[in-house]
């Protein structure tokens, strides 16, 4: 494989402005972009997925669009901010979210004005970077990316007169240099004959960010070829596997809780990357349990854009669905709302309250439905795992579709127009049109003072949520429940749908029920019994 940085107009100068940061980093999406499958191709490890080079290339680009959204004429610092932001909130994989630490630790020293153009303050931060990058990985391995970061930064102590160009042209080289021995650093490189696909990437980077400073491209470079005798990346990747699931999520939680979940974490898997720092952080980890690690991510504060991704596809051979016919499967945790959804046609996989349903599970039960299946999540929560179980049981043949349905009046929404007579993706329309056509709302107890977005609650005081969001604040549940519905049908509405938890108050459904045919007399209103714990009340509006 050959990368070199490619052709385009690039700024002279030695200082890391605004201009030259947005220069880098779209110099470095589009060299990515172009040598992507080549470094996808040498991922042999931490698991052979093939994808290095596809998450490096998506993390550049989320952190080159976060710059580019900035307004012309934006500081250093801000640009900075923006690049190393951009690459934390859109890092992609192991490596993706190693490079976002590159990003940090560059920002944090060369993003002030009085040192942008210092080579002596850029090799002090690519050595930051190093230990930032480190310090992330649980269990840091040599012959990784890792290492061609430590050598790029060692590189550029050894310059005498340390100006800005001359720190980046050694840091490109010494980042190319280190890249070669990686496959004598780590064993299965070796017997794959490959270079550290995360390590090739860096250089990438490293060579684009040298050409901005310098306008001069660096040396090409060729990957070693596969040497002889050594397996293929094909026969790499039929080595006993390890765990089967990548599971990545940011993560609002203050710093001092982020100790206990690297621990939870590292019980549970391999891989484990956590970055990020005041309140936000972006979490990575390998795993058999996909369920587990998101609910250490619920323990630690709260996970959101859930990725669970099933890293053995294709891995046992084509299977045959078990069963056939068209099927829905819903996932809950309360009694009443598994009766709603079992009376209306759905297969229930229970969940614990306030727990994730075992990965494994789900995957099963969706097998054993049928080879055309519709899934209906019920949680943003769960949605992740949702998908990745239907990944999993797709590789039997079968057609396994997940609505995304976020509320469990979304999915009763759903199962409302489901016809399994319809063709199958006519009917999957069908349902997430009606599952996206219903607002849902509830009710919830506050158990701790907390700021919301409406202002600090209190323990015990109600709070209303519209799609998610706290939108008020009260002292009773009746109150609450009006205020919600009032909004919620502030825009329009035909069907309510009133479904009671195991401790909401009795004659709060009856109240309810009498509000809206006072103030909402064209509205039809269907009362259920949910049994749910944690939400006295949940509401839906079509």
């Amino acid at each position: 494989m050959t990368v070199a940085v490619g052709e385009g107009e690039l700024r002279v100068g030695e200082v890391l402005d605004g201009t030259a940061v947005r220069q880098w980093s779209r110099l470095a999406a589009e060299a990515l972009g172009r040598t992507r499958g080549e470094i996808d191709a040498l991922n042999v490890f931490p698991v052979p997925d093939g994808d290095t080079g596809t998450n490096l290339h998506l993390t550049v680009l989320a952190a080159a669009d976060a710059v580019a959204e900035l307004p012309d004429g934006a500081g250093i610092a801000e640009a900075w901010r923006a690049l190393s932001r951009g690459a934390l909130l859109g890092a992609r994989g192991n490596s993706g979210v190693i490079l976002s630490q590159v990003f940090r630790g560059l920002a944090e020293i060369v993003g002030r004005p009085e040192t942008a153009g210092d080579g002596a303050a850029f090799a002090e931060a690519l050595g930051y970077a190093s230990v930032l990058a480190r310090g992330a990985v649980e269990h840091p391995v040599d012959g990784t990316i890792l290492s061609v970061l430590e050598s790029a930064a060692a590189a550029t102590l050894e310059i005498r007169r340390p100006g800005l160009a001359g720190v980046a042209r050694a840091a490109a080289s010494g980042a190319r240099h280190a890249l070669r021995r990686t496959t004598g650093q780590l064993d299965v490189l070796a017997r794959s004959g490959v270079v550290d696909a995360g390590g090739a990437g860096l250089c990438v980077v490293l060579d684009a960010l040298a050409a901005v400073i310098t306008e001069e491209y660096p040396e090409r470079y060729e990957v070693p070829a596969r040497t002889a005798g050594t397996a293929t990346v094909r026969e790499a990747r039929t080595e006993p596997a390890g765990p089967g699931y990548e599971v990545m999520y940011l993560l609002d939680a203050p710093d001092e809780s982020v100790s206990g979940l690297r621990e939870d974490l590292d019980g549970l898997g391999d891989s484990l990357v956590v970055v990020g720092g005041d309140g936000l952080w972006n979490v990575h980890v390998h795993v058999d349990d996909a369920g587990a690690a998101i609910e250490a991510g619920l323990s630690a504060g709260r996970p959101y854009r859930i990725r669970v991704t099933y890293l053995h596809t294709g891995d046992e051979g084509q299977q045959q669905a078990p069963c056939v016919g068209r099927a829905v499967v819903a996932v809950t945790a309360a009694d009443g709302l598994a009766a709603l959804f079992e009376s209306t046609g759905a297969q229930v996989v229970r969940r614990e309250p306030g727990a994730m349903p075992a990965l494994a599970v789900l995957a099963e039960a969706i097998l054993a439905a049928g080879d055309e299946v519709a899934v209906l999540p019920n949680e943003p929560e769960v949605l992740a795992l949702a998908e990745a179980a239907a990944e999993r049981a797709r590789e039997s043949g079968a057609r396994i579709a997940v609505v995304p349905t976020k509320a469990s009046v979304q999915g009763l929404a759903a199962l409302a127009v489901h016809d399994p007579l319809r063709r199958f993706g006519e009917d999957v329309i069908a349902m997430t049109r009606a599952a996206g056509a219903t607002r849902f709302g509830n009710l919830e107890v506050a158990e701790e003072e907390a700021f919301t977005s409406v202002g600090l609650c209190q323990p015990g005081d109600v709070l209303g949520l519209i799609e998610g969001d706290v939108a008020m604040i009260g002292d009773g549940l009746d109150e609450v429940a009006r205020q919600v519905l009032d909004r919620m049908l502030s825009g329009g509405g035909e069907l309510v749908t009133l479904i009671a938890g195991t401790y909401a108050p009795e004659g709060l459904t009856d109240g309810l029920e009498e509000h809206l045919r006072d103030l909402h007399p064209d509205v039809e209103v269907g009362v259920y019994a949910g049994g749910q714990v944690r939400h006295p009340l949940l509401i839906g509006v079509e």
